[in-house]
Order: structure tokens, then sequence, then C-alpha cells
């Protein structure tokens, strides 16, 4: 008899918890640390619904040339009522803003799409959410910032940028067009070169010291190169009118979009190519916890990388088919800095403006 009543009493808190094994299944997250953490086949369903009585969301990005307007744009058109306020601004821009705001605890920005020196200053101030999302399983390993143990990452990189020489067809012609860092050094050169002051060109003069030494800046000097206070894309469109005859420093993109359009722009990698990753991450001291992680998702999908894809930018792959270099790796956001401050500096000392 005390044997059946201890079976009949195990059998009972079996079935207990069972059912609240049950319960929990379907208690559906309300935090935000545990939205972000969902990965629940209602996912979407459920921000959905969060997000609508937000209303909003706000993104900061770095992306130019089309993105920044078509993510929203497809965002709001996928889900009707939701509105995404975008604030663009370089990497340097997108840094300053963001330290500001969380030196006077006004928390703005929601999600952010940025270079890694970005995503790492945010981290460093426990700014990043870590978070999943269903689309993160079509990423290689090395475009996902693991948080720690688990499955939940600091951020993914949704695109590449690759910085090399574009040049204008009609004046470099095919044979002579430059190969290497140490090509640009040749006679014919002399005079056609310009660089963009912006971020771009201090990253190719931090290739250039990296790979070919400080003396190398010494001899580029004697290019007599001209300095341009504009962007890559600026810039690209002198090379594509002939105001300047070459430029180390045009991203593979904006010359394939120009290309295609029949431009007389040519894009060839250096030795080593610098290349920006742009990441997105989700702030930690987000107002709008659904709607940030409904951006999120969208931008990370299928359809979020057919929009980077259609104005030519890259999604990170094992193999690019040439050397890529990122300024930013094993460096902290201190140490960035500081190497970026001395990258501007030489950049500055190289040519006219």
């Amino acid at each position: 008899m005390h044997g059946r009543k201890i079976i009949v009493v195990t059998v009972i808190m079996i079935v207990l918890t069972g059912l609240t094994n049950a319960r929990g299944a379907d208690r559906k997250p309300t935090a935000y640390a545990d939205l972000a953490a969902y990965a629940g086949a209602d996912r979407e369903q459920i921000l959905l619904a969060g997000a609508k009585t937000e209303g909003k969301v706000l993104w900061y990005t770095s992306l130019t040339g089309g993105p920044n307007q078509e993510i929203p744009k497809a965002f709001e058109a996928k889900y009707p009522g939701l509105k995404v306020e975008t604030y663009r601004g370089s990497s340097n821009d997108l840094m300053a803003k963001i330290m500001a705001e969380a030196q006077a605890k006004r928390y703005l920005v929601d999600v952010i799409e940025g270079t890694l020196p970005v995503l790492r200053a945010m981290r460093d101030i426990s700014l990043v959410m870590p978070y999943t999302s269903p689309h993160l399983a079509q990423y290689p390993a090395m475009a996902k910032e693991k948080a720690g143990k688990g499955s939940l990452y600091s951020w993914a990189s949704v695109r590449e940028t690759y910085i090399g020489l574009g040049y204008n067809k009609n004046i470099i012609p095919a044979l002579l067009v430059p190969k290497s860092y140490e090509d640009l050094l040749k006679p014919q050169f002399k005079g056609k070169l310009g660089f963009s002051t912006a971020d771009t060109g201090s990253r190719v003069i931090g290739a250039m010291i990296k790979f070919k030494g400080a003396d190398f800046l010494k001899k580029l000097k004697n290019q007599d190169i001209r300095l341009y206070a504009v962007s890559g894309r600026a810039l690209a469109d002198m090379v594509i009118s002939g105001e300047v005859g070459a430029s180390p420093t045009i991203f593979r993109s904006q010359a394939s979009a120009s290309m295609a359009k029949g431009a007389p722009i040519g894009w060839v990698p250096m030795e080593v190519v610098p290349t920006n990753m742009g990441g997105v991450a989700i702030s930690s001291r987000s107002s709008h916890p659904y709607g940030t992680l409904l951006l999120l998702d969208f931008i990370l999908s299928p359809e979020g990388q057919k929009i980077l894809e259609k104005f030519g930018l890259d999604q990170p792959v094992e193999d690019a088919g040439f050397k890529r270099w990122y300024p930013e790796e094993e460096l902290t956001t201190d140490q960035y800095e500081d190497e970026s401050t001395k990258w501007d500096k030489a950049l500055n000392q190289i040519g006219r403006k």
C-alpha cells in the first residue's frame, strides 16, 4: 500500500510539472531582454502587436546613397502605421551624438547601424542589448559578435564596403592601372591623384602605414596629391568627371553603381583593401523595444539584405577575392581613436587642398 502511494504521488508530481512547463511555454515574453532573446515562432506577431502601441522607432545609421531611405520606406510599407525616424551621419558623427546623449542621459537611439568603433563604444558603456533573430542563421560566424556564452549576439555585420582605387578610364589606360600602393609612385601618376579627407582617406593612410611603412608616405607626398574635404561618393563623381584622374579612397560599391550606368570609372583592389564593416545593434535603453526588435529583424532579413545589395553593398563572406584589412581589428576603442588621429594628421601632410 505504501508503495502504491509513492507511485500515485510521483504520477501527480509529473503531471503538475508538465502543466507548469506547458504554462511556461505559453507565457509570452514582456521584458525587453526576454523579447530580445525570444526565438519562438510567434516572435514577429508579438513584436508587431507591441510595436503598434509604440508607433515609431528611431534608427541611427552611417549608410548613404539610398539604403538609409529605402530600408525605412520598405519597413513602413510592410508594417503600416509604424514610423521609422532616421538620423544619418558619418561614423564620427554617430559616435559624437550617441556619447553626448548618453552623458546627458537622453537615450534616444533604438537601432544602430554603424562601423565597429561605434558599436564597441556603445558596448563599452553598456548601451548594447544582446539579441537573437530568426535570420541570424544565414550569416557566417565571422559576421556575428558573440555576447558571451550562449546564442545571443552584440551585433551582426550586415554589409561590408571595400576601399580601393577608382580611376577614370579616359585618363588612365588599362595597361597603366595601378595594382598596388607602390604603383602610385610611378611618374605618370604625378598630379593625377586625389584623396578624400573623410574617414575613407584616413583609413587608407592607416593601411599604407601598416603595410608599407611611414617612409612610404614621404615618397607619396612627391606625387603632388590633392586633398578634398568631400565624401567618397563625391570624390568618385570627380573621378568620373575627370577632375581627378584616380583615387585610392573609392568604395567599390559606388564605383560599381556608376559603372552600371555607363560612367567611365574603373575600380581595382590594392594589395590590401581597407574594409568598413557595418553592423546592426540595438540600444539597451530603447524607448520602443518592440519596434526596435521588429526593425532589427527586418534589416537582418532577406528583404533588408536585398535592399543593401540593390545599392551595391556587399554581404560579409568568408572569401572576398582579395586581402581585407579591418582597421579596428584587435584595437580597443581608445586605441583606435589614437590611431585614427595619427592617420588624419598624416593624411593632411601628404597633399594640398
